[in-house]
């Protein structure tokens, strides 16, 4: 974030809502001359009726401007203020804003802010960042990433702290950034998502049960994916001659509020589900994906004729392509799906992450690794 802002004339943090950009923007701030304005509230929003009046009266300062998508209309003042100080000679450090999805942010940033402007993705507490350990790596699991749920002092207050959550994305959230859904409706296809974690997408399958088109449940995915609360693995599209699986993969991206969903409330309510398997999955996927490096692109491979692994990670340059197989065993073994879809894509890389506490070979270049040291790899090559 600091190297970001020494960089770039504007910073964006991206992220969900509750994961602690407002906490990590308000220290930024005890380290400059800084001011900062929240534009959700009417007063502060006040401030800023003129856009331009307000920023070079506070040129000397780092302007954080949060809850950036409910102003649009102020990218474009800000990239003339921007072009203004690069012309005095200040190309960096003028503005840090934040934005609790991907839509409108993006999309209004793109537009006015190209050339002038860094993303900085914060997600949900990660694997790597807790105590090493079975005991806090489950709780995580159990849990989710998000501070206020993954602190909270019993697994009750955790849950109802995770429903509230979910009220406010169904309630004020999704009514603020997408089309009008009804609450009860989107609620019913993130619980049918959650039911089907991890399993190919089949839009036709969830419209009739929510008695919509295969065109609206897609757009309603598209908007729980721009809110950052559902990710879609795409299928890796690779030239082997095979048939291959074309559908995404679709999970709730954070395990906690995928938990909440299905109403499991403890560690055993998750083992003894039919998701447990699969939101173990999820929680591997996502712990890795927030530490491998901003330019790596993330498929799962599967053909028709059974190859399959549930993650490939394109890295580039010396690290190449690495592919991830996702166990919750503490006794993995090489698959013969695993086999064939090494023998595809010839990986340079090949492991197993599993649920226990060591690394060992397994032979036939594939290593069997814990979340832990995986993601550590991952991060020492950002």
């Amino acid at each position: 974030m600091r190297s970001a802002l020494a960089r770039q004339a504007a910073v964006g943090i991206i992220g969900p809502r509750q994961v602690g950009k407002t906490t990590l923007a308000l220290k930024i701030a005890e380290e400059r001359p800084s001011v900062y304005l929240d534009l959700g509230s009417p007063q502060d929003r006040a401030q800023l009726q003129e856009p331009e009046l307000f920023f070079e009266r506070e040129a000397a300062k780092l302007i954080i401007l949060d809850e950036i998508h409910r102003t649009p209309d102020l990218f474009q003042p800000m990239r003339g203020f921007i072009d203004r100080q690069r012309r005095k000679g200040r190309r960096a450090g003028q503005f840090l804003i934040l934005g609790s999805a991907a839509i409108d942010l993006l999309r209004q940033s793109g537009e006015t802010l190209a050339g002038r402007i860094e993303y900085v993705n914060m997600t949900p507490v990660s694997a790597f960042e807790i105590d090493a350990g079975r005991t806090h790596e489950e709780r995580l699991w159990l849990r989710g990433g998000f501070p206020d749920s993954l602190l909270a002092r019993t697994d009750k207050d955790s849950f109802l702290l995770r429903r509230s959550l979910i009220r406010t994305y169904l309630e004020r959230d999704v009514p603020q950034f997408g089309p009008r859904v009804p609450a009860e409706t989107l609620e019913r296809l993130w619980m049918m998502l959650a039911h089907n974690q991890g399993q190919l997408l089949n839009a036709s399958r969830l419209a009739a049960s929510l008695e919509v088109s295969s065109p609206t449940v897609s757009r309603y995915i598209d908007l729980l994916a721009d809110l950052l609360l559902v990710r879609r693995l795409p299928p890796l599209i690779a030239n082997v001659g095979k048939r291959l699986v074309k559908s995404p993969k679709v999970y709730v991206r954070d395990t906690g509020l995928l938990h909440a969903l299905l109403s499991l409330r403890s560690l055993p309510d998750v083992l003894g589900h039919s998701v447990a398997g699969s939101s173990w999955e999820g929680f591997v996927l996502e712990s890795l994906l927030a530490v491998a490096p901003d330019d790596a692109s993330a498929a799962f491979y599967r053909t028709a004729a059974g190859a399959e692994v549930d993650l490939v990670l394109d890295l580039g340059g010396k690290l190449g392509r690495w592919a991830i197989e996702i166990k919750r065993t503490v006794a993995p073994s090489v698959s013969r799906g695993l086999k064939a879809a090494i023998e595809d894509l010839k990986p340079d890389r090949t492991f197993i992450v599993h649920g226990g506490e060591k690394n060992f070979p397994l032979g036939g270049g594939v290593e069997a690794i814990t979340l832990r040291a995986l993601s550590g790899l991952l991060r020492n090559a950002r």
